[in-house]
């Protein structure tokens, strides 16, 4: 898959998984998401894509080492969204439960569309 495929499908993936918790806040269930629940959307949401460019880099440009970048930079992105989680926790008052839905709906999100792209770059050439 080449970069400016994944970066398109990336924007319109990000814009389909935004739908639901907007049309939450706009139709009345805005009490199921976090108040600040779009800082959390965009601080995942940029963090997968620069997961997603790099790996993609790395691929381009030392195809031997791009599971190494993917398991790399997987690691990066669970280190700083545990940090992040730290952060905001300390720094907010909110209903755990709430959190960690919310919270939970973006990453695993994010990271099923990181191993999509994986997927779609390993696959072999002669099935494309």
């Amino acid at each position: 898959m080449k970069i400016y495929q994944a970066l398109l499908f990336f924007i319109w993936f990000t814009f389909i998984i935004a739908i639901p918790p907007y049309a939450m806040s706009k139709y009345g269930h805005a009490d199921w998401l976090t108040p600040q629940f779009w800082l959390i959307f965009f601080f995942l949401s940029g963090l997968t894509l620069l997961v997603v460019a790099s790996i993609l880099i790395v691929r381009q440009m030392y195809p031997n080492m791009f599971s190494e970048a993917f398991m790399g930079s997987t690691a990066v992105k669970i280190l700083a969204c545990l940090i992040f989680v730290v952060v905001f926790l300390a720094k907010n008052k909110v209903n755990k439960y709430v959190f960690l839905g919310d919270f939970f709906y973006v990453y695993f999100l994010n990271t099923a569309f990181e191993v999509y792209i994986l997927l779609r770059t390993l696959r072999h050439k002669i099935l494309r």
